[in-house]
Formats: C-alpha cells, structure tokens, sequence
C-alpha cells in the first residue's frame, strides 16, 4: 500500500493533524511522550503533536531490559575513575529523580515495577580488588543516602551464587533499591495517557531535516512538509541525523530472552562488567543483554540487527554462569538503539529560540527518560 502524502490529504486531515501546531515533539518513546504530556499540563489549549517515525517507539524505550536501576558498585566506582566526582553524583541523583517521576507519572501497577534489588556479580577472572571495593562501600552508601535518604543501599552478598544456583560467582554487591518493569505496558500507558490529554500521536512518519525560521520551524517528512512553532527533539541515539552536531552518538544493545524454564530460582535484576552485561527473569523466563565492549565500534550503530559475536556472549554467559547444566533454548532476539557521548549525562537545552532537544540517555532512559521530557518541556 503506497503512503498517502500530506498533500494528498483532505481538508479535515490535513487541519486536525498536520496544520496549526503549537508544539511538535519528534520522537514517541519515554522522553518524548513525557514531554507532550507536561506541555499539555502547561498549556491547556496548545495543540500538540507527536511524530514517530517507526509503528512503535524505534530507539530503545521498549526495546530496553527493563532494569529501574540507577548504578551498580562497580558501575560507579568505575564513573568515579573516569570522570569527575561532582558529575558521577550529579546524575546519579537525576537517576534517582527520574525514577520518582516515572513512578508518580506512570503508576508502579501500570509498568509491573518489582523492587527485589539488584546484584552485581564478581567473577574471579575479572581481575577486581574486593578489599579495594569493600573499603569504598561505606563511601557509596554515605554519597546515596544523600541522593535517597536510605541508608545501607550497597552491601555485599556472598551467598547470591548459592541463593540462584550460579556458577563461578565469586561474590557479589547488592544495591536493595534497583528493580524491574514491564517496559512495555509503561510505554503503552504514557501512549494512552498522552492521548486522553488529546495529544494527537501519528506513527511512520520520520523527520528528515528541519530549519527554524521567525514564526516557525519547517520540516521535510516522509510524508511531506509540515510546519510548527515550536519543535522538541527526543531522538536519542538517533539525533545526529537531524542535528550533526550534538555531542551524540548511538550505541546498539543487543538481547535474548529463553523459553519459559520450570522451577526458576532467578529472581531480580543483575549486572556483570561495570553493567556491560546485564540479566533478570521475566516471569520464569531469563533475558540476556550487553556485551557491548566486544565490539564498541561495530556497536556503535543505527542498524537494528543483531551479531553473531554479541549473541554468542550473551549465550555463554547463560552457559556457564546464569543457567548452568539448564536446558533452554532462546525464543526471543532483539536490538535497541541507545545514545550516548563523551559525559554520562544527557543534553537538555534549547538550540534557538524555537527548537530544544532532549538527548543522550547514556543507557539509563528508564531511570531518567520522563525527568528529562519534564525538563525539556520548561525550555519553551
């Protein structure tokens, strides 16, 4: 079936949907539907239209592992040997806010949130100090209750290998804040919730280039040219293909998820290698995801596939660590399109006067995905 042009439309299509646009948000996944939706709250009587180049959200909002996490031990004991200090905390505290928002936003029913902790696992082939980390916990834990107002967040967990039946686990830390979602029911209410707020959300139709003039921003689309006031950009991974310039690059994720196993001990979420691997159960199923840092060249791509050598890792580690001596075999494979750049921080600003992006989840949408939306709607 031939895609009708814009030009092509009738007089009450082209009025409803495309003509007269207040605020045009590009991009329908986590930040850009929380955007359209605190616009709406600012601007009762704005018309306000979400474009989507993909029949779901393309990037990674419902393609993620559906981890409501904010970091792991190592995960941040390796930020703090990479960055500065101020920076690490400063957007582990946007995590933690982000995920409070997500939480008042969403509803935890509506995502199917879980919170039975995190562990990140430790091998003894990695080569890691435990008396260097151990040493530095109580440090962690004083950094977080600043963030949470928690105290004891970080603990070590010598029986988790034993507790979930893993193999060669030497030890691991526990984070009893981190959990799960069901990233697809969360996508599909912010969906709904947008639309009830009469938030018109059109899907396959891509942005490909926009220029801001005085009165409003052009655009050439799939479908057409369009035109609105005012323009937000959500993205992501996705972004230098309309803005070249951004400090932003994507970065693909791969995962795998095994058919249902009977008698599943593993419960909750889990990270190995500073977070580049990653695991939880969805009901008595397990989904495998990361790996990455084989390949941060050949991952550092917009091609939704997946590769042979990043499978293949994420399968052994199912072999000789998560599930070992199980049979399974896998039901499910996927890629997502992640956005990040030079600092673990997303980019929130205003371009000009009539264009603002919202970009650069660093892997951490969930956590910091709706916080983001909110503060990018302030820009306008």
């Amino acid at each position: 079936m031939q895609i009708i042009k814009i030009e092509q439309l009738s007089f009450w299509e082209r009025k409803t949907y495309f003509e007269e646009i207040d605020y045009l948000v590009i991009g329908a996944g986590i930040v850009g539907l929380s955007a359209a939706i605190e616009l709406r709250n600012r601007f009762a009587d704005a018309k306000i239209v979400v474009l989507e180049r993909g029949y779901l959200p393309t990037g990674a909002s419902s393609k993620n592992a559906g981890f409501a996490c904010f970091g792991s031990v190592t995960e941040i004991l390796d930020d703090l040997a990479n960055y500065d200090e101020s920076a690490v905390w400063s957007t582990v505290e946007k995590r933690w806010k982000g995920l409070k928002n997500l939480r008042n936003l969403v509803g935890d029913s509506n995502m199917d949130l879980e919170l039975k902790g995190s562990w990140d696992l430790i091998l003894p082939s990695d080569n890691i100090n435990l008396e260097e980390i151990n040493s530095r916990l109580p440090y962690l834990n004083q950094k977080i209750e600043e963030i949470t107002g928690e105290t004891a967040v970080y603990s070590e967990d010598k029986d988790c290998a034993s507790k979930f039946g893993f193999k060669g686990v030497q030890t691991s830390y526990f984070n009893r804040l981190e959990g799960q979602i069901n990233t697809g029911k969360m996508i599909d209410y912010l969906h709904q919730l947008a639309v009830s707020k009469n938030i018109k959300c059109i899907y396959g139709v891509a942005v490909e280039a926009l220029q801001s003039g005085l009165y409003h921003v052009s655009m050439q689309t799939s479908i057409g040219f369009m035109k609105a006031k005012n323009v937000a950009v959500c993205t992501n991974g996705f972004a230098k293909n309309l803005m070249p310039h951004l400090n932003v690059k994507p970065a693909r994720a791969q995962v795998v998820v095994t058919t249902p196993i009977h008698d599943l001990k593993i419960k909750g979420t889990f990270h190995y290698q500073q977070g580049y691997y990653y695991f939880r159960n969805i009901d008595d199923r397990i989904l495998v995801g990361g790996g990455r840092n084989l390949d941060f060249e050949g991952e550092t791509t917009t091609e939704m596939v997946t590769s042979e050598k990043i499978i293949d890792s994420l399968k052994e580690l199912m072999d000789q660590v998560i599930l070992p001596g199980c049979e399974y075999s896998i039901e499910y494979e996927w890629s997502g399109i992640m956005g990040i750049g030079d600092a673990k921080a997303p980019i929130v600003e205003k371009l000009d006067e009539r264009i603002a992006v919202g970009v650069r989840m660093g892997g951490m949408g969930i956590a910091i995905g709706s916080l983001i939306g909110k503060e990018l709607s302030q820009l306008f």
